[in-house]
């Protein structure tokens, strides 16, 4: 192949259908025929792209239509295609599920259709068969519809299922292009934010190869090969692709400022994107990676590199503190709840963190915010003492799920935000805040505009919350 890379998103009318299994299974099949396979994951998921990565050997990033403007969909979209011959993309929820209001609704329907790559469909057979042809009719006729390239039947249960799901879609116009066994080979373990990360999946790349073999013994591959499409080049006015200047697609708000703005590339008959980047929160960044502190979107960390920034790895949960030469520190959501005695315990981390941050930045998302706090309670309501630098509270006894997208506007300054700049993002946490100090941050508003409480704290150059920004 030639050029920039074909594309499909691989989606369904609902979560729990397979989508993840597929994906991954599809990779490293496609890559098995010696086919360079780029990853993608619309919508707000740090997980995913992870296994997407382990399947491919290349990184794969996310596409979100609620918070990234068109142009850095594009752009993003670009990086992965110069690099790959096939991309298999892996749709979020259902195919047009997204925001109730608003032009951004975030569904991934909207992205296969703004890039131009069809989408194959992942249906679950669980009690039912001719019925999934009647879902797979009404996904591909409605309005707006993006092309659906076909459909992958999963957990279908014996050769009569297969008949009766059959005898279905021959009275529609959606190809089958494959039906997968209720197999343990194609489950993956999972946990409360998801699935459990894929660098703590017990024999990952076995189950990988299992998932693989699967897929090419079940699946049409050359009809999922023939059926990608070309990414859609999308012929933004220059003026607002300037270097610095704002990208805003329908229904932004005047004041924000988006991460990515762009400047026109031509290169054949193709425009491409060269994305500015979001302005990192120092020049020597040092970043909390392991279990605990794994949530940091892909786009982000390469905006802060190619913005000139330099990154410090570091380990709390391998009692390693901040590197001394770094200029600021991020601690970035994960798992600490699981892991929140083992940090409480470690001396050199959190002193090193308390000492960093008297001269310099920290900034935590999510989990990183609840490091930053007083106490955290775990799961079976023991409260460990944390890092002490910001006035919150937090229980993962007490849990209750928060899910949605944000808009935020912070009150205070941040080393990577002024005071009253916009962001967009999004919370996914179940833990919940059970004391401290009224929050000061930031103001919230869902992703339709509706009005939420204050968030986050700051306390002279420290600064968290729940929110994980996205652009």
């Amino acid at each position: 192949m030639t050029g920039l890379a074909r594309g499909l998103i691989v989606s369904a009318p609902r979560s729990g259908s397979g989508k993840t299994v597929v994906t991954i299974g599809l990779q490293r099949a496609l890559s098995r025929r010696g086919l360079r396979i780029g990853g993608a994951k619309t919508g707000p998921d740090y997980i995913d792209p992870a296994f997407h990565a382990a399947a491919t050997g290349r990184p794969s990033c996310n596409l979100d239509g609620f918070a990234m403007a068109p142009a850095t969909i594009e752009a993003l979209a670009t990086g992965i295609a110069a690099e790959a011959d096939l991309i298999v993309a892996e749709g979020a929820m259902g195919l047009y599920d997204g925001l109730a209001r608003g032009a951004a609704t975030g569904a991934t329907a909207d992205i296969a259709a703004l890039l131009g790559w069809p989408v194959l469909l992942v249906l679950d057979a669980s009690g039912a068969a001719h019925s999934l042809a009647a879902v797979a009719h009404g996904l591909a006729t409605f309005p707006g519809a993006p092309p659906i390239m076909g459909a992958i039947v999963n957990r279908c249960a014996s050769p009569r299922h297969r008949r009766m799901i059959e005898a279905g879609f021959a009275r529609i116009a959606v190809p089958l292009l494959g039906f997968l066994p209720t197999d343990a080979r194609l489950e993956m373990p999972s946990r409360h934010l998801g699935l459990v990360q894929a660098g703590e999946t017990a024999d990952l790349e076995a189950r990988i190869e299992a998932m693989a073999d699967c897929i090419a013994e079940r699946v049409d591959l050359d009809a999922v090969v023939a059926g990608a499409g070309r990414l859609r080049a999308q012929r933004i006015p220059s003026s607002q692709r300037r270097l610095g200047s704002p990208v805003a697609s329908a229904g932004q708000e005047p004041r924000e400022t988006p991460a990515y703005a762009g400047v026109t590339v031509v290169e054949g008959d193709r425009h491409m994107t060269e994305p500015s980047r979001l302005r990192p929160p120092g020049q020597r960044i040092a970043v909390a990676r392991d279990a605990a502190f794994a949530f940091l979107y892909p786009h982000m960390l390469d905006g802060w590199r190619r913005a000139g920034a330099e990154i410090a790895w570091f380990s709390p949960l391998n009692d390693e503190a901040p590197a001394d030469d770094a200029d600021s520190c991020w601690l970035p959501g994960g798992y600490p709840e699981l892991h929140a005695g083992r940090l409480a315990g470690n001396a050199r981390f959190l002193a090193g963190l308390r000492q960093f941050a008297a001269t310099r930045p920290v900034h935590g998302e999510c989990g990183g915010y609840m490091v930053l706090g007083q106490t955290l309670a775990d799961s079976e309501g023991k409260v460990h003492r944390m890092a002490g630098l910001l006035p919150v509270e937090t229980s993962f006894a007490q849990r209750r799920m928060t899910l949605g997208y944000r808009h935020v506007a912070w009150r205070e300054p941040t080393g990577f935000a002024e005071r009253g700049e916009m962001r967009r993002g999004h919370e996914f946490h179940y833990a919940t805040i059970t004391g401290g100090a009224p929050a000061n941050l930031a103001d919230l508003t869902d992703g339709e505009g509706n009005p939420l409480p204050p968030a986050g704290h700051r306390i002279a150059r420290v600064t968290g919350s729940f929110f994980h920004l996205i652009a």
